[in-house]
């Protein structure tokens, strides 16, 4: 069953340098994981409440992938970069 790892940034870039770093960091950890981005800063409108500043959506092929990819030794070090470049909502959703 897919999942999909669910990227809200809820303010705009504070330290564009470490969200650079960040992004560098993250092109290098795709290694074997099966990631498909879906959406990627696409237009956004909301319909219901504030609209977030941005949105990634990335798909896997179960939870568990989304897990491994998100707790892999690579993620787990590019993800300070990301956490002092905004503010930020992530989660992992099962599809159906």
């Amino acid at each position: 069953m897919p999942a999909y790892m669910i990227f809200l940034r809820e303010s705009p870039l504070r330290e564009p340098a470490e969200y650079a770093e960040y992004q560098r960091l993250g092109r290098r950890n795709t290694g074997d994981f099966k990631i498909t981005p879906l959406s990627v800063y696409g237009a956004l409108e909301a319909v219901e409440g504030a609209a977030p500043d941005g949105v990634i959506i990335l798909q896997f092929p179960t939870v568990a992938d989304a897990k491994a990819w998100y707790n892999s030794p690579g993620y787990q070090a590019a993800l300070p970069h990301r956490l002092k470049a905004a503010t930020w909502r992530s989660m992992i959703v099962e599809g159906t």
